[in-house]
């Protein structure tokens, strides 16, 4: 379990939402909600919601009308996105395992993730999932990180911590930006019965305000944190590692971002 890439608990969503999230995560939520926003759809499902940063968006986008039901599979997640809204805003919160979505059949207009595909153990299975609970002409739009080597702010961590360890490195960061391939993505849509699908490769920057917030939500925002403190090195070295070697590589204060968004449609 030392090694779990989906345990997003403890402190961890905290330094998730505050030292990524304005960084790496702002600008590509607004993206995916201005998106679904333009289906003017009347029920939206977000999986692998986690803080809310989608979740916000979204709800400053839709009419006051329509309905988000946000879920993820980690509770301590959804407990920070919670913190975002006020009473009587329709938004609905819920635990939920992705590839076995406890929802009807064609209940939704539009389904949403940000960044959670990849942490997905059985993706055909959630894409099977999304469009079960699709409704007829209803949108499937996910975002997945391009490799490693177009986002130079994960490169440098994987540096880092390979750095920082003789043997038996952690592998958290593989699996974000392992999961990259377009046509293998495509073709499980596909399969799944999408009955066709749009595929944008974006390219962004993201403003870094404060380098030590940004390397220490690099460090602590994830389950690489756990798999650090389980093998013995100090994170707070680490941290300053990496908070130096952004400040070299980007010294203007913005990191380039590379991502992929799918929108798959469900007759």
């Amino acid at each position: 379990m030392r090694d779990d890439p989906t345990r997003f608990v403890g402190s961890i969503p905290e330094h998730y939402d505050q030292g990524l999230g304005p960084v790496i995560f702002a600008r590509p939520a607004d993206l995916v909600a201005t998106r679904v926003a333009s289906f003017e759809p009347s029920r939206v499902l977000e999986t692998a919601a986690g803080t809310g940063i989608v979740t916000r968006r979204l709800r400053d986008l839709l009419p006051a009308a329509a309905e988000i039901v946000a879920t993820d599979l980690n509770p301590a997640m959804l407990d920070v996105s919670r913190r975002k809204f006020q009473p009587g805003e329709a938004v609905t919160f819920q635990a939920t395992d992705a590839i076995a979505l406890p929802f009807a059949d064609e209940e939704f207009d539009a389904l949403v993730c940000q960044f959670g595909v990849m942490f997905f153990p059985d993706k055909e299975k959630a894409y099977r999932e999304a469009r079960r609970v699709l409704r007829a002409g209803g949108r499937y739009v996910f975002g997945v990180w391009d490799a490693i080597d177009h986002n130079p702010f994960a490169r440098i961590l994987a540096e880092a911590v390979s750095a920082a360890f003789d043997a038996d490195p952690p592998q958290f960061v593989s699996v974000p930006f392992g999961y990259a391939a377009i046509d293998p993505i495509k073709a499980s849509l596909l399969a799944s019965g999408f009955a066709g699908l749009r595929v944008d490769v974006v390219r962004a920057q993201g403003a870094i305000a404060d380098f030590d917030d940004f390397a220490n939500g690099l460090v602590r925002g994830s389950p690489l944190i756990d798999q650090i403190k389980s093998r013995g090195v100090d994170p707070e070295k680490l941290t300053a590692t990496v908070a130096q070697t952004l400040r070299d590589e980007f010294p203007a204060g913005a990191t380039p971002l590379q991502f992929m968004v799918y929108e798959a449609w469900r007759e």
